[in-house]
């Protein structure tokens, strides 16, 4: 007898790429229940992804991230809010044993997250396999429900988006240098130096490349300095769309129009590989193994370092040295066509 699944309650906490890799799952169970009514948690932070799909019919943001007590009231604003909304299925990714406690809480008739210590507390418990790429572990949620296929997630754009600058469409390679200022405000660093990049675009523009680089109000300090060099600024195939994009449909639409984009491990990685873009992707602490869907499409470059990965299951932080960022601009070029 299929479940009752008409109004559901998907938690996911994370950044943007957090929930571009969760969105696989809320469109496998939109297959197995079309009709039925999506709302998504998620951290105020990511609230933009819903603008990417049209599967999301509502969301509620809750600062998971707040300092002391008031996490905690959060949490209890959030269990209150389920009490009225009138939810028959909650599904909540995260591997702490809090999260079922919480789900019981709502008073949810159909409860579904992973298996901890605290799990009996649901109806479904999920075996979690960390050692999987992330959308398929967050994807196993919503075994329970039936079978569908995984695959990438559609993700919306503006067909129509014009370009600001002379480039024609596919004809440009979209840089995006940056990470969360909140990663890096953690000790968190993903990315090689301004360094590189500067030299990367210079060999770029020598080869005859049209070159754009995005990026919003975290990337402002490494494209500010990008931009300042002579070389680069004053090369007529080179345009900068910093600060241009008003928010995270319109860096998607003109991401859609790039014929290659690289960029680190990121929001706009996850998004380039929905858009099934060509992409080189810089991986340094953390794994290409856990955050890479296989894709002919997607190349992945990494320094030859004994250590790395090491971010989440080793360490919270980078590491002193953080030789595992310190690129070159030929570790890139060098796999480039």
């Amino acid at each position: 007898m299929k479940k009752i699944c008409n109004k559901v309650l998907f938690i996911n906490y994370g950044g943007i790429g957090d929930e571009i890799l969760f969105l696989p799952t809320i469109e496998g169970f939109k297959k197995l229940y079309p009709n039925s009514k999506i709302t998504l948690c998620l951290e105020p932070r990511a609230k933009g992804v819903k603008g990417l799909t049209n599967i999301i019919d509502d969301i509620i943001t809750v600062d998971i991230k707040a300092y002391g007590i008031k996490k905690y009231i959060n949490i209890l604003k959030l269990i209150f809010k389920t009490w009225f909304m009138g939810f028959d299925t909650v599904i909540s990714s995260g591997k702490s044993p809090f999260v079922s406690f919480i789900l019981f809480l709502t008073g949810i008739k159909t409860k579904v997250g992973y298996k901890t210590k605290t799990s009996k507390l649901l109806n479904f418990e999920v075996p979690l396999n960390e050692d999987t790429y992330a959308g398929n572990m967050y994807f196993d949620l919503i075994k329970p429900f039936g079978d569908v296929s995984f695959q990438l997630p559609k993700i919306n754009f503006d067909e129509n988006f014009e370009l600001p600058f002379k480039f024609d469409e596919n004809n440009f390679i979209l840089i995006h240098p940056g990470v969360s200022l909140m990663s890096v405000n953690k000790g968190i660093f993903k990315c090689p130096d301004t360094n590189f990049w500067t030299q990367t675009i210079k060999n770029l523009l020598q080869r005859g490349e049209n070159v754009v680089i995005a990026g919003g109000p975290d990337d402002k300090e490494t494209i500010t300095a990008i931009c300042s060099d002579s070389e680069i600024k004053n090369n007529e195939n080179f345009y900068s769309m910093f600060n241009k994009t008003k928010n995270l449909f319109e860096l998607t639409s003109l991401m859609n129009k790039a014929k290659t984009i690289i960029c680190c491990d990121s929001a706009p990685f996850h998004i380039a590989a929905a858009l099934k873009k060509e992409i080189y992707v810089l991986f340094g602490p953390t794994n290409e193994n856990k955050l890479v869907y296989k894709a002919d499409n997607i190349k992945v470059i990494t320094k030859n370092i004994q250590c790395r990965p090491c971010l989440w299951h080793k360490r919270l932080t980078n590491c002193e040295n953080s030789d595992c960022i310190k690129f070159q601009p030929h570790d890139l070029l060098n796999c480039m066509k």
